[in-house]
């Protein structure tokens, strides 16, 4: 979703982005760091924060990076540049993943092992990364093929090029660190002198933390709160009746209570204020869908497949479909599990919704 109301938030930067191998100023002792993905959501926000540790001869001085970008030559290389410039001559002491998603955790044992430090991310996703670095969860292969077209995805080649995507989340998470450090719900971080206080988030990922610094007045949102595109929240094919975006929508009520001048740090796109606004703006956006969805299932038993039409109005590539069907079957989920929907099999195998 482009977002319509964009104007409603600020930009505190305006169009200013830090080049690759670059790290931007946003203030006192919080650089940005943007890094390259090879798809149409070109690009993922890092980020730098000063830090400092006890160590064996007394404090030790340093940054911890939040968030990895995926494993590739260019991403390291760019590391690299950040490492050898934009350090101040201090080293890594901590790497944080707000979740277990390739963009987020792809470098995260190279990062580790650069720096001889630790992992902190939540339990849940640590242990899904585990999984998936050897296999894949919901992007691909037989299961993933199998799950969409009992959703109603039936083009033979898009299925085909599903299940040789067996090694879509390896390829890009080859190795997942062997410990970790646990960040959960409400705990409390002293990073460089500053408490930032870890907040969860549900739907896009099975435990997404966030991180908000109240005397910075800072908001690392991860993927829950995006300026100018909603979260993706699908339903996937190792938890096949999900209802993410119930506890997506439930998720965002955390963050109002947050001040109304904070500064969100979001994964993809520009810094900005305005995070209020933009939780109307993502909960009106659902709602919307949603009601496109009861006319759809109104009118005829609707299958997901069926709904990319509706819900999508850009042509869409193959890692795109993935998401959109997810996103199709998320929408008619939360429909179907509050009552407003019922789900019937058909003697193809397919799941078709019709109004309650």
């Amino acid at each position: 979703m482009a977002n319509a109301r964009e104007s409603e938030l600020h930009y505190p930067l305006g169009e200013t982005l830090p080049q690759p191998g670059e790290a931007l100023d946003l203030a006192p002792g919080v650089r940005w760091v943007r890094m390259g993905l090879p798809f149409a959501l070109d690009h993922i926000n890092l980020w730098l924060l000063r830090d400092r540790i006890d160590g064996p001869e007394g404090e030790i001085h340093g940054w911890t990076i939040v968030d990895c970008g995926i494993a590739s030559d260019d991403t390291r290389a760019n590391w690299e540049r950040v490492f050898a410039e934009r350090l101040d001559g201090l080293p890594v002491l901590r790497v944080m993943a707000t979740h277990f998603h390739p963009d987020h955790l792809g470098l995260a044992h190279w990062l580790t092992e650069r720096w001889n430090c630790r992992l902190w991310m939540s339990a849940t996703d640590f242990n899904l990364a585990r999984l998936a670095s050897s296999s894949t969860v919901g992007m691909g292969g037989a299961a993933a093929a199998a799950f969409f077209g009992s959703h109603g995805l039936s083009d033979p080649d898009a299925l085909d090029k599903i299940r040789a995507r067996a090694d879509y989340y390896p390829k890009m998470v080859p190795v997942v660190p062997a410990s970790y450090g646990r960040l959960m719900d409400g705990m409390a971080l002293d990073i460089g002198g500053r408490t930032w206080r870890c907040i969860v988030g549900y739907g896009h990922a099975p435990e997404h933390i966030s991180l908000f610094c109240d005397e910075a007045k800072l908001l690392i949102s991860g993927d829950m709160v995006l300026p100018r595109i909603s979260t993706n929240v699908s339903v996937v094919d190792v938890e096949p009746e999900a209802d993410p975006l119930t506890l997506y929508l439930q998720s965002l009520t955390r963050y109002l209570d947050l001040p109304a001048d904070t500064l969100v740090l979001p994964s993809h796109g520009k810094p900005f204020t305005g995070l209020h606004a933009r939780i109307d703006q993502l909960r009106e956006h659902h709602d919307e869908r949603l009601a496109d969805v009861m006319t759809a299932c109104r009118a005829a038993p609707t299958h997901a497949a069926e709904l990319l039409g509706v819900l999508f109005k850009r042509k869409l590539d193959l890692h795109q479909t993935t998401f959109a069907m997810g996103e199709a079957i998320a929408h008619l989920h939360a429909l179907w599990l509050r009552g407003e929907l019922v789900r019937e099999r058909g003697a193809d195998g397919v799941h078709r919704f019709t109004a309650a």
